[in-house]
């Protein structure tokens, strides 16, 4: 199976290349046009986590030897998770939630980037090539590539979040890393400033300046079709689950709602959806910062707009990367209208598609958005009316699942973290403030007023040294990533 960019289909390579690279040398992001081709059927899921994910691999990774990608997943899920299934389907009310957050840094990226170092030692084996990482991060994905990467040999990292712009629990996750080939920066400014940064990184003097040194550049955001490809596996296994549990039958429809930020995760329900998984709905749940819930009702896509600062941080973000890749599947695989509406949300800040287009995206797509009320709301009911205790992320997603639950049809809405990240909220949402409580001691009343278990690599932070206190420009990115590379190589 080949890849070649969302932007331009002339440069093409094996999902090895892809892997390793990353992003696009022209900014977009890596596809395949043979999706339809790569087909499950449901009736024939049956197994573990690890065999359901061999199957997609499979498919979709399919230069990477049976050996390469037995061993990957053994590696990324064999021991890794606290949860015999990985991501278990539990009971939400009338819905069902599947729990993302049962990997090393409780967070549903875990799933994805304990996979992508595997993918990517496995492509670099014999190369005796070095790749440096640099990934922006609206909180989960630069522990969870932290985590991930550590150590690994021939590989570097360097994570930019946004100064202010994450839970404290979040920053002390990244700010505490170990290991001698990361690099953790604070920035002044939001995500997507970071993001669009790391992007531009590709195109950037920084490129020739980590060659000259042997080193090429990549990214471990979900803009990675190696972090894409992991989040498929489990659409295809909460469907398996909930066959085991007599919920419904193969061939049966199934909706799923995902809180999204850069669309990468709900993407991956797409993708399965085009692979024989019976998706009717996906529902993209979005915070304040709703550009994706207006998109999605008008075709107009608008970031012209000031971020706002929510308690769903991992999803304070108004350029969503991953939408590009959608569009261009979505609209017959137009490479050339792809760059356009891209170089328009650069220069000018909006795109606009036409009837046609986004009636076929709310064929699959609804939406709907809430407010920080809202969500702390979301949080007090689900555990006064249901006894679960859920993360502002997934209480945005239960509560836009209420908005469009049909009871013939199984809602399934993905949990993406644990609430022990954002035990200050989650805890005022249900019991108020505590006066003058660090959020150790919210963590603490958080366990003590509920009985849930705290993830132990949570409750270790509070004697974890903060290794990592730089910040820095958004123009001083590429500098921060060579030095970051000349220390670690």
């Amino acid at each position: 199976m080949l890849y070649h960019s969302t932007r331009n289909k002339n440069e093409v390579m094996s999902s090895r290349e892809a892997v390793l690279q990353g992003l696009a040398r022209d900014g977009g992001l890596f596809v395949t046009d043979d999706l339809d081709r790569a087909q499950i059927d449901p009736a024939s899921l049956r197994g573990s986590y690890m065999d359901t994910a061999k199957r997609v691999f499979s498919l979709l990774l399919d230069d990477y030897t049976e050996e390469e990608l037995e061993s990957a997943i053994h590696a990324a899920y064999g021991h890794t998770f606290t949860a015999p299934e990985v991501t278990p389907v539990t009971k939400l009310g009338e819905m069902h939630l599947l729990e993302l957050y049962h990997g090393p840094t409780s967070a549903f990226k875990d799933v994805a980037l304990s996979m992508l170092p595997q993918l990517m030692s496995k492509a670099l084996a014999g190369t005796g090539k070095k790749i440096m990482i640099a990934t922006a991060t609206s909180g989960d994905t630069g522990k969870a590539a932290l985590a991930g990467f550590k150590d690994v040999p021939g590989i570097g990292i360097s994570v930019f979040y946004p100064e202010g712009g994450v839970s404290a629990i979040q920053e002390l996750q990244m700010s505490t890393q170990e290991g001698k080939n990361v690099a953790v920066c604070a920035v002044n400014g939001n995500f997507d400033d970071a993001q669009t940064a790391v992007k531009k990184l590709f195109s950037s003097d920084a490129v020739a300046e980590l060659a000259a040194l042997g080193v090429s550049l990549s990214s471990a955001n979900s803009i990675n079709v190696g972090r894409l490809v992991p989040q498929i596996v489990y659409y295809f296994d909460a469907y398996k689950q909930l066959m085991e549990q007599g919920v419904l039958r193969a061939g049966d429809p199934i909706d799923f709602t995902v809180p999204t930020g850069n669309f990468g995760d709900v993407l991956a329900g797409y993708c399965a959806k085009r692979m024989g998984l019976p998706v009717r709905h996906l529902v993209v749940a979005s915070n304040a910062n709703n550009v994706l819930t207006a998109f999605l009702t008008t075709g107009v896509y608008d970031r012209r707009r000031d971020l706002v600062k929510t308690i769903s941080p991992s999803m304070d973000i108004l350029v969503s990367s991953n939408l590009e890749r959608a569009l261009y599947w979505i609209d017959g695989g137009n490479a050339a209208r792809t760059l356009e509406r891209m170089k328009a949300l650069q220069t000018e800040g909006v795109y606009r598609v036409d009837a046609e287009l986004l009636a076929k995206l709310q064929e699959t797509f609804l939406a709907s958005f809430s407010n920080d009320d809202e969500t702390k709301d979301a949080i007090r009911r689900a555990w006064e009316d249901e006894g679960r205790l859920i993360d502002p992320h997934t209480a945005v997603a239960w509560r836009a699942a209420e908005s469009h639950f049909d009871p013939k049809v199984p809602m399934v809405v993905l949990s993406t973290a644990s609430p022990y990240k954002f035990c200050r909220d989650v805890y005022e949402a249900i019991w108020g403030e505590i006066p003058g409580a660090d959020a150790f001691a919210y963590m603490d009343a958080l366990c003590d007023n509920t009985g849930v278990e705290l993830p132990k690599a949570l409750a270790g932070l509070r004697t974890k040294p903060v290794r990592w206190d730089d910040c820095t420009e958004i123009a001083d990115i590429p500098q921060y990533v060579v030095n970051a590379a000349k220390r670690i190589f």
